[in-house]
């Protein structure tokens, strides 16, 4: 395990990611010393690559890190694929996730994977990430991303985590946890409490998966916490939550690089 140096401060740019289907647009932040880091490829919730996950990402980079984020609907469109208020709240927009829920919908497992292999390739060949397996977080869907890349990446997956996630362990034959048995990395899942999209049954599910695939991972239940709570742009917001997920993913990494 190599120490990570201190950094100074971070930037930020508009990247291209060119993928078999197109071009995804994203953001990429590493220190501004230039000196190429462990990377981390960082994947959406359902909003998007929008403001707050480039402050999340910039933030991750100051801890030493380079983070690619890149649009997982880009073939929708660049990002924001719909217009986003400032604020996000579900209640009382309702229209905004209506509009968001076929463009998920489109987003199969096998274009997600498709998409994954681009981008950890783009990853692997930037002057700007150190030689050899990522890390890779994800939020909300990002979560059910971040599962299925670290199984079907093995060998380029080091670590991978997963926050307020939903339909990580289903019935359905393509479900998420059905990967354990091919993950390589240590994994960390942190659990909305009471989250309708990731039901007590399915927390069961996943346990149980990564547990008999001999999976090193740790899933933690934020108790009191809403589903979407690191997202600081939504009305689901929970600070002390927040913090917590920071604490964990970055101790995650720290035991990867």
């Amino acid at each position: 395990m190599t120490s990570v140096p201190p950094v100074p401060s971070v930037q930020g740019t508009a990247v291209d990611v060119p993928t078999e289907d197109g071009v995804a647009d994203a953001h990429l932040s590493h220190p501004t010393d230039g000196a190429p880091r462990p990377g981390v490829l960082l994947y959406q919730d359902a909003f998007g690559l929008r403001p707050h996950l480039r402050a999340m990402a910039d933030r991750l980079a100051g801890a030493g890190y380079t983070v690619l984020v890149p649009n997982v609907f880009y073939r929708h469109g660049p990002s924001p694929v719909v217009e986003l208020p400032e604020f996000i709240d579900p209640e009382a927009r309702p229209d905004v996730f209506e509009r968001l829920r076929p463009v998920m919908r489109s987003l199969t497992n096998d274009l997600a994977m498709r998409d994954a292999d681009a981008y950890l390739r783009w990853l692997a060949r930037s002057p700007l990430v150190l030689d050899g397996p990522v890390a890779v977080t994800g939020y909300c869907m990002g979560a059910r991303l971040s599962l299925l890349t670290a199984g079907t990446h093995p060998e380029q997956v080091a670590a991978a985590a997963g926050f307020h996630g939903g339909r990580l362990a289903t019935e359905a034959p393509d479900s998420p946890h059905l990967v354990a048995g091919r993950v390589t990395a240590e994994l960390y899942f942190g659990h909305a409490d009471d989250d309708p999209a990731l039901p007590p049954e399915e927390r069961k599910r996943l346990e149980e998966a990564l547990t008999t695939a001999g999976v090193r991972h740790r899933c933690e239940v934020y108790e009191g916490a809403p589903h979407g709570f690191t997202q600081a742009d939504t009305a689901a917001y929970q600070q002390a939550a927040s913090e917590r997920h920071w604490a964990a993913l970055l101790d995650l990494l720290d035991r990867t690089f």
